[in-house]
Formats: structure tokens, C-alpha cells, sequence
């Protein structure tokens, strides 16, 4: 359990600078918080070119995978359902009956819905978890959850600035790359050592971030953003295997080398991570200045109050798993998956600054920063409990049931 230690610690320390970062560096603040972006997000492809990498699936049975997307949609609309009836009930002056009281509350509600699929990934992975058939779940739990939350972004842009080209470009992006995964699942032969995965990561991040920044001179209140999570994902899942190759053939204890990777390639995979890490720390928005600026104000008392009932109601509409998947896993491993699907990060800071630039109530946004920051600290809590619940199971710790297996 040293690397989710370690990690946490990282996690903590990136979010305890952003908070004093602008503040050192007055006028650069913008320039470092840009590099920052970009970093993480170069990070983020590269875990999930290997996320995509050892994703399996079964065409010739889709009847379990279709089950998955149908709960990791609950996974994601449960949260920002629960938050966003919160926050009317609590900071919208209009109260239930009022429409722009819903469409500030229902935007920065989705706050709540995605889980970190990079966290989550390397975190699991650094308590030897990888093997285990909770790892393989929620892999494709967070996968679909993180897709259904930029899928829902998309009917909530046209809430605030009413129907837009950009907005069916993105879907339809969307569209071809899910379709390009699907049709050429591990078939495309490039080289798949970490100088190439960088490579391809650096090259993803830079065409999303030139489609942005061009999309931005024809229209900058609807720029059209290709999220890096969905590209990266769908290249490591196209990329080819070597022969021989099966990335499931882990060894269930931890700390022990999985694979047939080479040493050289997991350390490249840890410090990756941990810089990950860092950076998802750094992007977060400032915990004291986001209630700022008009609004509701609100006491540290109350902050403290609605950060803990946020917290809590937005990681109870994570609980669904519980109650599916009884014919594959025992309670406690699905228990594990719930817990799994606590951690926030990335997606849903950058859901809380699209929120920010649209004007949404500063008390929303302030509690809401609160608990991704709650969220964010707990990480390697929650990490520590999965390993526990996988621990006590009568059978043994760990039980590596692969994606061909459930469908089957």
C-alpha cells in the first residue's frame, strides 16, 4: 500500500499549492495554470492509452456489456440528479418552479457525476488490484461513466446557450471514435513501448487542445473541446498486441511485476501516474475565491455543513453496483466497485470551470468545489477500503475474473 500512500500524499500536496499558486505568481498565474492543463491532460492520455490497451471485449456476447452501460449511466446521473435537487432546495432563490434555478443547479450538479478515471486507474493498480475481477468492472464502469457525463454536458450547454453546430460536431466525434474502437479492436500494429505511448499521448493532447483553440475563433462561447480520455481510450484499444501477449495474466500479489512488461516500462507507468497526480491537485479551482464575486455567501460553518451533505448524497448515488452483478461477485467485491467509483477529479473540476464561466451561483460552486477537494483527500481512503473488502473475502484476497469470463 506504499505507492497509494505516496499518491495520496501527491494528490493532497498538488491541491494544497493550487491555493497559494496564483497568489506567487501574480501576472504568470495564467501561463503555469495553462501548462498545468496541458500536462495533465498529456498525462491523462497516456494512462488511458493503456487503460484502452488491455480493454477486452466479447462481440460475440454484448448482452453483459450493455448491462454495464445501463449502470454506469445510474453511476452517473444518480449523483448529479441528487446534488442538483440539493442545490435548489438550498441556494436557488427560485426555488423548484423556477427554470434558470434548475438550469444553474442541474450544471453545477454534474460536478458530481464523473468518476476519475485516471486516478482510479493507478490507484487501484498501486494497491495490486489490477487482477482482481472489481478492477476489471469498474474499468469499464468508470469508462462508460466518464463518456455518459460528456454525453450529458452536451443537452446541458444547450440549456444555457440554446442550440450550436459545435455541440453535433462533438457528438458525432464521439460517435466515429466509439465506432473505430469497435471495428478495429486490436488491430492497428504500432509500437506500443512507453517512448511511443508518449509520443502518442503528446500527439493527442496537442490536436485537442488546436481543435479548441481554432474552434475558438469562430465561435469562444462554444468552442468545440475533444476531451482526451475518449481518443486515448479508443487508440490503446485499437492498438495491437504482441503474440503472447495477455494482459490479464497478473500476478494477484501485490507489488509483484504484472505482466510480461518489463520492469523499465512499469516504473515509466508509476512516475506517470504520480505526476498525474500532482497535476489533477494543481487543477483544482481555488477552495477560498470561488464564492466570490456576488451571490450567496456563506459562513465556514455552513460551507463545512453542505461540503459533508454534498459529499455524502453524491457518493450514495454511486451505490448502485450493490444491487446488480449478484450472479458474478459477492457482496463485498461489489461493495468494492461502489467504493471505487467514489474518486473525482480532472473531469469534474473542468465541469466546476465551464460552470464558473457560465455565472452559476457562487454558493453552488463553492460547496461543490468543497467536496471535489473532499472527494479528492479521501482518494487513497477509499482505495484502502477496497483493498480491505477484497481482503476479507472467504476465498482469498483476490479472485482475476477477466471481461471474456462474464460474458460468457
Amino acid at each position: 500500500m506504499r505507492n497509494v500512500l505516496v499518491f495520496s500524499m501527491l494528490l493532497v500536496l498538488g491541491l494544497a499549492v493550487s491555493q497559494f499558486l496564483p497568489g506567487w505568481l501574480g501576472d504568470g498565474a495564467k501561463v503555469v495554470s495553462e501548462l498545468v492543463k496541458l500536462l495533465t491532460m498529456f498525462c491523462l492520455s497516456f494512462i488511458m492509452i493503456h487503460v484502452g490497451y488491455e480493454f477486452d471485449l466479447n462481440k460475440s456476447r454484448l448482452g453483459p456489456y450493455l448491462v454495464d452501460y445501463g449502470v454506469a449511466f445510474t453511476s452517473a446521473s444518480f449523483p448529479w440528479i441528487f446534488c442538483s435537487i440539493y442545490f435548489v432546495a438550498v441556494f436557488a432563490a427560485g426555488g423548484f418552479g423556477s427554470f434558470d434555478s434548475w438550469r444553474e443547479a442541474l450544471l453545477a450538479g454534474r460536478f458530481a457525476a464523473p468518476t476519475s478515471a485516471g486516478i482510479l486507474f493507478s490507484m487501484l493498480a498501486a494497491a495490486g488490484l489490477s487482477a482482481t475481477w472489481t478492477f476489471r468492472k469498474t474499468r469499464i464502469l468508470a469508462i462508460f461513466d466518464d463518456l455518459d457525463t460528456v454525453l450529458l454536458m452536451v443537452p446541458l450547454k444547450m440549456l444555457i446557450v440554446g442550440l450550436r453546430w459545435q455541440l453535433g460536431v462533438i457528438v458525432l466525434v464521439m460517435v466515429v471514435m466509439l465506432w473505430l474502437a469497435w471495428r478495429y479492436l486490436h488491430r492497428l500494429r504500432w509500437p506500443v513501448s512507453w517512448p511511443y505511448v508518449m509520443a502518442y499521448a503528446a500527439g493527442i493532447t496537442v490536436v485537442s487542445e488546436a481543435i479548441y483553440l481554432a474552434s475558438t475563433l469562430l465561435d469562444d462561447v462554444v468552442p468545440v473541446h475533444i476531451e482526451v480520455l475518449l481518443p486515448a481510450f479508443v487508440l490503446g484499444c485499437v492498438l495491437a498486441r504482441p503474440a503472447g501477449h495477455d494482459p490479464h495474466a497478473d500476478d494477484l500479489r501485490e507489488g509483484h511485476q504484472e505482466g510480461p512488461e518489463s520492469p523499465e516500462e512499469q516504473r515509466v507507468s508509476t512516475l506517470v501516474s504520480a505526476a498525474f497526480m500532482v497535476l489533477v491537485g494543481l487543477s483544482m479551482p481555488s477552495l477560498l475565491g470561488s464564492g466570490e464575486g456576488g451571490g450567496v455567501r456563506l459562513a465556514w460553518g455552513a460551507i463545512l455543513g453542505h461540503t459533508l451533505a454534498i459529499t455524502l448524497i453524491s457518493n450514495l448515488g454511486k451505490m448502485f453496483p450493490l444491487l446488480v452483478y449478484r450472479r458474478e461477485a459477492t457482496w463485498r467485491e461489489r461493495l468494492a466497485v461502489c467504493v471505487a467509483m467514489f474518486p473525482r477529479g480532472e473531469v469534474g473540476a473542468g465541469i466546476l470551470v465551464v460552470s464558473l464561466s457560465y455565472g452559476v451561483n457562487p454558493g453552488m460552486i463553492t460547496v461543490a468545489v468543497f467536496s471535489l477537494a473532499l472527494n479528492l483527500v479521501l482518494t487513497g481512503v477509499f482505495i484502502v477500503i477496497v483493498k480491505r473488502l477484497l481482503g476479507l473475502h472467504s476465498d482469498g484476497a483476490l479472485r482475476g475474473i477477466t471481461e471474456s469470463s462474464l460474458a460468457s
